[in-house]
């Protein structure tokens, strides 16, 4: 017997097949979508929007946001999360202020006051020290990562607040006397007309991406992130990989409240607050899962950008800061949701047929069922 498949039937599982590839396609392209509607809506809604030194500026605030989003996007990859990275942000600024304010030594009657470069990798070391303390409760003692970097988030937030007694850095432009001028360099420079925050993110960026896609650090990591069992089995220094990504972590965050500090000329204790929650934001609105093991800078850089070109452009057309809080909440909602469509997809794509499993050697097979025809047979008189 011969089977034909109707033309009709061919055509319409092809026209589904197309329609899940361009769902597919939309799903994962989420975060370039909003981003362009974003532009697009803030452009016909204010003339000031969408200019080349409007876009510039923005941009400079994005990176601040980027920056946090990219370090804790290697801790979401790996499973965990970071909430210490504002209260981190906050204490790189005030110790940078201090640094700049000059570091007095009673002991040697004398007051240092170091070079711009110095405070850079002070700043940068104190941040990457965060990120170690974080790592190890994470990974040697087992700490659960919500509850290590919530009690870090207190303690380094009550380190900058006793620092400065509650009160702010200002002025931190230096002195050329003193030879600590060219903090603000940071902050208000640029170079081909681009600023320097901007530049620095997308240095971050480029080297984040390579570490993760061209490196054995990145494989190590995507596979930790995905199964931490089954890499510590394929050998995997799992605990080293996840020491690192809180350090990376705290050493981005460090960067970004350099630039922060550098672009309002002073440092505040209170700096930083609640942009734990805005880089989460942005690596879920990147399509990264917050289980682990799925993302990429590339997302998580565009989520950044939707986030702050979305808060820049309430801010220019006169939405009260409340509202932005309420637009920023339902974009990272709508995100998660998306998020959770996507990778449950995926699940049950991807989840293999269980195989019925072979009788153990020394079980007896049980006879098969007599058929219907062998019970008529059987009951039958015999002739």
């Amino acid at each position: 017997m011969t089977t034909s498949t109707h033309p009709g039937g061919r055509a319409s599982s092809e026209a589904r097949g197309r329609s899940l590839d361009l769902g597919r396609l939309l799903l994962e392209g989420r975060a370039f979508l909003a981003l362009l509607a974003v532009i697009v809506i803030f452009s016909f809604l204010s003339p000031n929007y969408f200019n080349v030194s409007n876009l510039l500026t923005m941009s400079s605030h994005v990176a601040v946001y980027a920056l946090l989003a990219i370090g804790m996007l290697l801790v979401v990859l790996n499973g965990g999360i970071d909430l210490s990275v504002g209260s981190t942000l906050g204490l790189s600024g005030v110790f940078a202020g201090f640094l700049m304010k000059g570091v007095t030594l009673p002991f040697l009657g004398v007051t240092l006051f170091p070079s711009v470069w110095v405070v850079v990798v002070v700043c940068c070391l104190l941040g990457a020290l965060i990120g170690l303390v974080n790592g190890t409760l994470v990974a040697r003692f087992r700490v659960a990562s919500f509850v290590a970097t919530l009690g870090m988030l207190y303690v380094v937030r009550g380190v900058a607040l006793l620092m400065t007694n509650g009160l702010t850095y200002n002025d931190l432009s230096g002195n050329p006397a003193l030879g600590n001028t060219g903090f603000s360099w940071l902050g208000f420079n640029k170079i081909l007309g681009v600023p320097i925050g901007v530049l620095v993110m997308i240095v971050v960026a480029l080297v984040a991406s390579v570490l993760l896609t061209r490196t054995v650090f990145g494989r190590w990591l995507y596979s930790s992130g995905g199964n931490e069992r089954a890499a510590e089995l394929s050998g995997v220094p799992v605990k080293r990989v996840k020491v690192w990504v809180y350090v990376i972590s705290g050493v981005s965050s460090a960067l970004a409240g350099l630039i922060l500090s550098s672009e309002l000329t002073s440092a505040g204790p209170t700096a930083g607050t609640s942009y734990e929650l805005t880089a989460i934001a942005a690596v879920v609105i990147g399509g990264a899962a917050l289980t682990g093991g799925r993302g990429n800078v590339r997302g998580t850089l565009l989520g950044a950008f939707v986030i702050g070109f979305l808060s820049d452009g309430l801010v220019i057309i006169g939405v009260s800061a409340y509202w932005q809080t309420v637009f920023t909440g339902a974009v990272i909602v709508l995100a998660v949701l998306l998020n959770s469509v996507q990778y449950s997809g995926r699940r049950r794509t991807a989840k293999p047929a269980s195989p019925t499993p072979d009788p153990a050697p020394d079980t007896p097979t049980p006879a098969p069922a007599p058929t219907v025809e062998q019970d008529a047979t059987s009951a039958s008189p015999r002739r």
